[in-house]
């Protein structure tokens, strides 16, 4: 008997990563580990690895611009995530692709800086991702870092999280995952505000040098599990729980000397 299964199919829109620990790669591998179809619109090139950012090249706009014409033509695409987007004129292309196809499940990582501290969206593109882009976001899940970029504030606690979260909602998203991984917790809090509710996510906090694209990674996990139907709350819940055991089955992993990838396919690591 023939079996009949629609996969959900999520587009991410990203840069590539040479050391296939974060950007389109990592986006790739989570959407395969959490069972959708990944699609992906590649808008710059990285020369990294788990130490550095050696250089950028940002792809021709036409390029970029036909990658979302080409796929919007063909695919059934159910949620797009977007990572690093790095200039304004790529911001403006994807913010009018998102509107001509009318994509309502849009997941945005406002990517700004790497692990090892290189930019990698430029200045003067920030207005134009908070002015054109984030008004359009379903979901946008800045780290804390992010968070103090977009605002111009410091964060430092619970309390700021969850006010950083409303301010970023009033930017005209419909819900904002502010992360807090990076505030010296005993667990990493995340906080939610879906314009009228705040909602704790919180974890064990690993110690980890394989940590090397958790952000997209979370995204990822988050954009598949709403184009397969969750509500916004358990899209989390889900994702952070495939985020921590990627980290947790990463820990004895010896891949690069730098901040290594996580474990994106762990259920699979005692397969033989």
């Amino acid at each position: 008997m023939e079996r009949v299964y629609k996969m959900k199919q999520v587009l991410t829109i990203a840069g590539s990563d040479s050391g296939a620990g974060a950007g389109i790669q990592a986006d790739l591998k989570t959407f395969a580990a959490n069972g959708v179809y990944g699609l992906s619109t590649i808008v710059a090139i990285t020369a990294q690895n788990t130490k550095r950012v050696k250089s950028i090249f940002s792809l021709p706009e036409n390029i970029v611009e036909d990658q979302l014409d080409v796929l919007f033509e063909d695919f059934d695409i159910s949620a797009v995530k977007t990572g690093m987007l790095f200039s304004s004129n790529i911001i403006e292309i994807v913010s009018n692709i998102i509107k001509k196809y009318k994509v309502e499940k849009v997941v945005l990582d406002p990517v700004m800086i790497s692990k090892s501290g290189n930019k990698l969206l430029e200045d003067s593109a920030i207005d134009t991702l908070v002015d054109k882009f984030i008004p359009l976001a379903y979901i946008i899940t800045p780290n804390i870092n992010e968070a103090e970029r977009l605002l111009n504030i410091k964060i430092s606690n619970l309390d700021d999280m969850y006010k950083a979260a409303e301010k970023l909602c009033s930017f005209g998203c419909k819900n904002v995952l502010v992360k807090g991984g990076h505030l010296n917790f005993s667990k990493a809090v995340d906080i939610l505000f879906d314009g009228h509710n705040h909602y704790e996510f919180s974890s064990e906090m690993i110690n980890s040098k394989n940590t090397h694209g958790t952000g997209c990674t979370y995204a990822s996990a988050i954009a598949a599990n709403l184009a397969k139907g969750y509500n916004t709350n358990l899209a989390i819940e889900y994702a952070k729980k495939y985020l921590t055991e990627a980290i947790v089955w990463a820990q004895s992993n010896k891949i690069g000397h730098g901040y290594g990838p996580l474990n994106h396919f762990y259920m699979l690591t005692n397969i033989k």
